[in-house]
């Protein structure tokens, strides 16, 4: 089992070396561990990772660097560590949940709960905590019905979500909080056996003899479902509202002219980039990347997402490489690229764009309730986030 030390150390150092402006080139660094793996931060380099099938997701194979405060348990992370053929079936489980008709269809859902935290924050009247009451709960809401999973649990699995992908805690604390989420998961899951219902956990159970998938690997896709359904919204949710705080040119002009929203969530998603470093891969042969590095057989690769977001390329226009919400970003890594591209891409924009849209119509005066310097960013986490946001209006 990893030492403690390593997990809470190394998040904070690949946010320092793949944030470093001066230099776009994949090169090798040392992690805490003492590993030496390849840090991938240009553009084109990153896409050749994702999806050349010389890299392999595998975190079971040596050389694989471990990202996550807990050290990797085979099938603990479902999908999100498979090579085909085995990614495809089960992924395939999921992919109808996941179309854009389907999700276009809980668009009103959506809007619904949105409109009824909104209301509860009037009622409850300012300063509000955003992250507290508005943008945590939208995205467990809707992933618990998408799930199955009932919302009144919310409280129990919103905190092994954090514990888990915290690095301020042990790798031992790390594994207990999956360990809980897996045992919450699978109660749920043997009730669906006998009592199916219109969720995705209960079409999991129906199918999972079809897809080759045992009962723990039905766990472990829903409790990966259930932790990236929130907290990566979520979070996102919140740092937008703050980057826009933080641009009142920008959100002056998105009140002015809501269809902006599309393309303001796309260049939020491309600035913040919250899975900054998340994203590892090993090498099965060796390969030369476009940039000219060739990774050897054996090797770890770590994606810098975050630096590949900034290239030359996304940044065109008046707003240089800072926020500007009017240019089109299309083609940003913020949610991964080739077969491992996260599934539930377009559910996140749908929830992004309705919440923004609510949350200025309702509130046209939305604005921080405290100094914006004072307002913390949660960075010992492998999500970006923040701890508060006060909000009035």
């Amino acid at each position: 089992m990893e030492d403690s030390g390593t997990s809470t150390a190394l998040i904070p150092l690949l946010e320092r070396i793949s944030l470093d402006a001066d230099d776009a080139t994949s090169r090798r660094v040392d992690l805490p561990d003492g590993s030496r793996v390849w840090l991938v931060g240009d553009y084109d380099d990153a896409r050749t990772v994702l999806t050349d099938p010389r890299f392999s997701a595998d975190d079971q194979i040596p050389g694989y660097p471990c990202l996550l405060p807990a050290p990797p348990r085979p099938g603990a992370l479902s999908f999100l560590r498979m090579d085909a053929p085995q990614h495809g079936r089960v992924r395939r489980v999921l992919t109808p949940s996941f179309t854009m008709r389907r999700i276009e269809k809980m668009r009103p859902g959506i809007e619904d709960a949105t409109r009824r935290l909104i209301e509860d924050m009037r009622e409850e009247g300012p300063p509000v905590d955003l992250v507290d009451r508005f943008a945590l709960p939208l995205p467990s809401l809707v992933i618990c019905q998408l799930l199955g999973v009932p919302y009144e649990d919310h409280g129990a699995f919103q905190e092994h979500s954090r514990a888990f992908l915290s690095t301020d805690g042990t790798a031992e604390e790390a594994t207990a909080a999956l360990t809980a989420l897996g045992d919450y998961i699978r109660t749920l899951a043997l009730r669906r056996r006998t009592e199916p219902a219109d969720d995705l956990l209960s079409t999991a159970v129906q199918q999972q003899e079809a897809a080759g998938m045992t009962d723990e690997d039905v766990v472990a896709m829903a409790r990966l479902l259930l932790i990236a359904g929130h907290e990566t919204t979520a979070n996102m949710l919140g740092l937008s509202v703050l980057t826009l705080f933080e641009h009142p040119d920008q959100l002056s002009a998105l009140r002015r002219d809501p269809a902006l929203v599309k393309p303001a969530v796309e260049e939020l998603l491309r600035h913040h980039s919250i899975v900054r470093t998340a994203l590892g891969r090993v090498a099965l042969a060796d390969v030369l990347l476009p940039g000219g590095r060739t990774v050897r057989a054996g090797e770890g690769v770590v994606l810098g997402i975050k630096r590949a977001n900034q290239d030359d390329r996304f940044l065109t226009g008046p707003g240089g490489d800072g926020v500007d919400i009017h240019r089109e970003v299309r083609g940003h890594l913020s949610f991964g690229y080739g077969m491992h591209q996260c599934i539930g891409q377009t559910l996140a924009r749908l929830e992004l764009q309705v919440a923004l849209t609510e949350l200025l119509r309702a509130f046209p005066g939305l604005r921080a309730a405290c100094p914006l310097e004072d307002i913390r960013v949660r960075h010992t986490a492998v999500i970006l986030g923040l701890h508060t946001l006060p909000v009035a209006w």
